[in-house]
């Protein structure tokens, strides 16, 4: 007999449905066989498929939680080359991967030039994050202000920055690279509405007295700057550009295959 013709596996797999068991549909076959070859009880046949149902669960709600941060890229902090950059305190970066300076609502603040990683460890810490058991939202610090203009002139801002309150941590990424324009206040309005309540890891290429570039009212950045820093965890990112050292060394050794992962 099929089992597609097997009225006990028909109800299982129609019981599954119903109270919405999917790893234990696609899985209670394989650890059927598991148990009668090892011999073992029906409680313990009954654990395994309980366990089976949880990771299920659990590798789902992770894959859905990194699709949600929407990540340019995956990135881990085990991939990153800190020998590159030994002024970087690796230990105290690795240990922000547990999540627990989120519980605590603090933030993360990553200085220094393009190319030496930022984005890197950042992707890194919101990965590690979200394994955590956080909700993380990577975005370009350019195209969040975008939106928030956008919010703001269709009269739903205060509906927008009540949508990001369900948020752990938001990564904002590349601030400074471009000016963000009107959107500038608003940004600060984004920062100030999380300050205390979630935090927000900040990539950025300007040292904190060349912020009022980017938000134009030395005011507004100073306080701002007092909100980001009063709970922060700093980094200074020094050293040479990884995407020009790897370009100079395909030009020094034409032909050789490019790394997998070159931070940004």
């Amino acid at each position: 007999m099929t089992a597609a013709a097997d009225p006990t596996q028909a109800m299982v797999d129609l019981s599954c449905r119903e109270l919405k068991l999917p790893g234990l549909r696609t899985g209670y076959a394989a650890i059927a066989r598991d148990a009668t070859s090892q011999g073992q009880n029906y409680v313990a046949f009954l654990a395994a498929c309980l366990s089976h149902e949880l990771a299920s669960r659990r590798q789902h709600r992770l894959n859905a939680r990194l699709g949600q941060a929407r990540f340019p890229s995956p990135k881990t902090l085990e991939s990153f080359d800190f020998l590159a950059l030994p002024q970087l305190p690796k230990a105290q970066i690795l240990s922000l991967a547990d999540g627990a300076f989120i519980r605590k609502r603090e933030n993360v603040i990553c200085l220094g030039q393009t190319g030496t990683g930022k984005t890197h460890v950042a992707i890194g810490i919101g990965i590690g994050a979200i394994q955590a058991g956080y909700r993380v939202r990577f975005i370009p610090a350019i195209i969040l202000a975008q939106e928030l203009l956008a919010a703001q002139q269709e009269c739903r801002l205060p509906r927008y920055l009540k949508s990001w309150h369900k948020i752990d941590l938001v990564i904002l990424d590349e601030l400074g690279y471009l000016g963000l324009g009107p959107g500038g206040p608003l940004l600060f309005q984004f920062c100030a509405d999380r300050y205390e309540r979630a935090s927000l890891l900040i990539t950025t290429n300007l040292d904190f007295a060349r912020w009022n570039e980017v938000f134009t009212d030395a005011t507004l950045t100073a306080a701002l700057l007092d909100r980001l820093t009063h709970h922060a965890h700093i980094f200074l990112f020094e050293g040479e550009s990884f995407r020009f050292k790897e370009s100079r060394r395909q030009h020094q050794h034409p032909g050789t295959a490019t790394g997998p992962d070159v931070p940004t």
